[in-house]
């Protein structure tokens, strides 16, 4: 008898694969990322042990106590917002910042990844809805600062990310994962030589519309560890 999180992790990889085949893709190009925010170390070892090697934390110090306790062959990104002061806790552990939403966060993880002599690869956050409660740049602002972030020697930008809107509302979040790809192209045909291959976008909720609309990241916790507490 299958345990509850394999069977979890099944239904979440068959549902990656229909959106894949009704966009047009291969299920090899969208990397699950399980969000173990708040949940203890050993729920995300039982994670571990159901297959899922790739995870999401949005707490830097929670990332690296977890880091410390688990097998040394999972994948941590960062996807929350990242204070400059907290830098030291993620850019040692985690193989991509989603959650890059200002030139100064950008500035200040390159002066911390100078002196250690490590490249950062990083993606920047859209805010693709204009919710006021969420971080990300503008979509407006994007062109000027990727322009910028761009030219910083120990950062790499790898693609952008964003955060659908809370609503049901199937085309207003169809609209923003279709803004962040638009973004995409925009920058690529800017900036010749900047690839930009990853999109950063959907959740529990969304990931199949963002497949659809070209997500190489999808960001899935609940539908995995069922619902956190705070």
């Amino acid at each position: 008898m299958m345990n509850p999180m394999k069977e979890s992790i099944a239904r979440i990889n068959e549902r990656i694969e229909a959106a894949c085949a009704r966009s047009g893709r291969k299920s090899d190009e969208v990397t699950l990322i399980a969000v173990s925010k708040t949940f203890p170390a050993e729920v995300v070892r039982q994670a571990y042990d159901a297959g899922l090697r790739i995870f999401g934390e949005n707490r830097p110090q929670e990332l690296r106590d977890k880091a410390r306790l688990l097998p040394e062959d999972i994948e941590w990104h960062f996807i929350g917002h990242l204070q400059t002061n907290k830098i030291k806790y993620v850019v040692p552990r985690a193989v991509l910042i989603h959650s890059v939403d200002t030139v100064h966060l950008a500035n200040a993880l390159n002066q911390f990844a100078e002196k250690r002599s490590l490249t950062v690869p990083v993606l920047l956050e859209v805010n693709t809805s204009g919710e006021n409660t969420k971080f990300g740049f503008k979509p407006a602002e994007v062109s000027e600062a990727f322009g910028s972030i761009k030219e910083l020697k120990y950062l790499q930008v790898k693609g952008l990310m964003t955060i659908g809107p809370l609503t049901d509302d199937q085309r207003q979040i169809r609209q923003a994962f279709r803004t962040l790809a638009n973004l995409r192209e925009t920058l690529v045909s800017a900036f010749p030589g900047h690839a930009l291959p990853f999109l950063s976008m959907g959740m529990s909720g969304d990931f199949e519309i963002a497949i659809e609309e070209g997500s190489t990241h999808i960001r899935v916790g609940t539908a995995i560890f069922g619902t956190r507490g705070r």
